[in-house]
């Protein structure tokens, strides 16, 4: 309205009062005419200076006209800017698109502007959220790979390596880190339980070569003692290569002391034996004395194989070696008096080799080690007891027999008593005894045939004649086989004349 009128003061007077006066600018084109009619300005004067205004006022609405397309452009801007970021975050986190749509009804810019915000707001919020899934997920595996991988791990500056790949903040692909997170977790889970294997197998094999455990376990890797947590542990392959050479270095050390040990509680054993050693000199040395009959797994005292019990063991055995020398001609004596002990009971000689007299001469003259002698006189002890054992048989049939002569030596002495009828006291007993006497007596033949058939079958067996204190058994059985012919001789010579005695009386 306002342009009309100025371009109408351009042309000629009846159109510059021909403008409206309804309008402010129409109001104040009439007043400036009527002041400069009073002023006595030139028509074309005032043309001049209409014209004038009204270039100025074009300028003022082209500078409007203007900043209100400027402002458009700018709107239209933040629009296809807001839309694209949102489509964008849309096809990264991979949510439903019709939740996220903007509504098209929307027809001026500041609406559509009003719209799209919030929808923006509500992605970027759920974009920080997924990125901080994201981060921990990725966190978390990176970290457990560097345990893996023995690499050090620094959390603070890896956020825009996890992050490299932000383009995609799907929850698929959320899903695929989260499996392969627990993958790695049980892979944790499965080395940190093996790491713990070994690490008390360590222990068990310290404990028993008396080795200082933390000093052991932490020369694989510091981690492996004084901590509580798991994540501290170190479960690299290097650590669990580390343990596994450990473990077959102090196999090998635990199997080359327990040889050595077993051969030093060998010779402790024969000492104590040799020295006769008391129960209460052996118990300091119990624990170590069990290693002899042990297998290596079964040997798992604390301590038991240490350098220090090896150590002791072996001066307890120079002890003892020491103090054999001066005992070993008692013990040699009394072997020899054990060995004749079995002789005599079993009715043999004894060496005559190793008699005491002998023996004390050789000890004295240090000709002869006095363990060679002992081992000597041991030789004849098992010699004489498994003789012993073969004669068994043979010596409880002489004894049956000697039984039995000494029953017939009874018996004539009673047949002898002129009072063995009497009323006396133990008269009824006495003459039991000679009953059964009598029938025994009557079997000493055949216990003699007996015997010395045996007697033979033995010294065939044998190849050697079965001497009894000395003198050959069946020399002794066919004397005494011959006296009982002599003796029943005379009995029956002695018999004859009482017979034509008592005949002719």
């Amino acid at each position: 309205m306002g342009e009309t009128a100025m371009a109408g003061y351009g042309l000629d007077r009846p159109a510059r009062c021909s403008v409206s006066f309804d309008t402010p600018c129409g109001s104040l084109l009439r007043e400036l005419e009527q002041i400069w009619t009073e002023i006595g300005e030139r028509e074309q004067d005032k043309d001049r200076m209409f014209q004038e205004l009204e270039a100025e006022c074009m300028r003022v609405y082209r500078r409007k006209v203007d900043s209100a397309n400027a402002d458009r452009s700018q709107l239209r801007q933040s629009v296809m800017a807001k839309e694209a970021e949102l489509k964008a975050l849309v096809a990264s986190i991979g949510e439903n698109t019709t939740q996220f749509k903007v509504n098209e009804k929307h027809a001026s810019l500041k609406e559509q502007l009003a719209a799209v915000t919030p929808l923006l707001d509500d992605l970027r919020a759920m974009k920080e959220e997924r990125i901080k899934q994201f981060s921990n997920v990725q966190s978390q595996i990176e970290t457990i790979n560097a345990q893996i991988s023995d690499h050090n791990y620094q959390h603070d500056d890896g956020s825009s390596k996890r992050l490299n790949n932000d383009h995609d903040l799907s929850t698929r692909r959320l899903a695929d880190l989260q499996m392969q997170l627990r993958n790695l977790q049980k892979e944790k889970s499965d080395r940190l339980q093996k790491v713990f294997v070994y690490v008390d197998e360590v222990h068990c094999l310290c404990a028993v070569l008396g080795m200082d455990f933390a000093k052991t376990v932490k020369d694989v890797h510091p981690s492996l003692h004084g901590t509580n947590s798991d994540n501290s542990t170190n479960i690299s392959d290097s650590t669990l290569e580390g343990l596994t050479q450990t473990i077959l270095k102090l196999k090998a050390e635990k199997r080359t002391r327990v040889s050595k040990l077993q051969e030093i509680v060998g010779k402790l054993h024969k000492l104590w034996n040799l020295m006769e050693s008391t129960e209460q000199e052996r118990r300091h040395f119990s624990e170590v004395a069990a290693v002899l009959g042990s297998s290596e797994e079964e040997i798992t005292s604390p301590s038991v194989l240490s350098l220090e019990t090896i150590q002791e063991t072996e001066e307890e055995v120079e002890r003892l070696t020491k103090q054999k020398a001066s005992r070993m001609k008692e013990l040699v004596l009394k072997r020899r008096v054990e060995l004749e002990n079995i002789c005599r009971n079993a009715h043999m000689e004894p060496d005559t080799s190793t008699a005491p007299e002998k023996i004390v001469a050789l000890i004295d003259s240090g000709l002869v080690d006095p363990c060679e002698l002992l081992s000597n006189i041991e030789a004849q002890i098992a010699k004489a007891n498994e003789e012993s054992h073969t004669r068994k048989d043979i010596m409880e049939r002489v004894d049956k027999w000697l039984s039995a002569c000494d029953e017939e030596t009874w018996l004539e002495e009673y047949n002898q008593d002129d009072n063995r009828y009497s009323a006396g006291r133990g008269a009824h007993l006495n003459l039991k005894r000679a009953e059964k006497a009598r029938l025994l007596v009557q079997k000493i033949p055949t216990m003699i045939d007996n015997l010395i058939d045996k007697t033979f079958a033995w010294e065939d067996e044998s190849n050697t004649p079965f001497l009894y204190d000395g003198v050959r058994l069946v020399a002794i059985l066919e004397e005494q086989k011959l006296r009982r012919v002599q003796k029943e001789e005379d009995k029956k010579r002695y018999r004859g004349p009482e017979e034509a005695a008592e005949s002719i009386a």
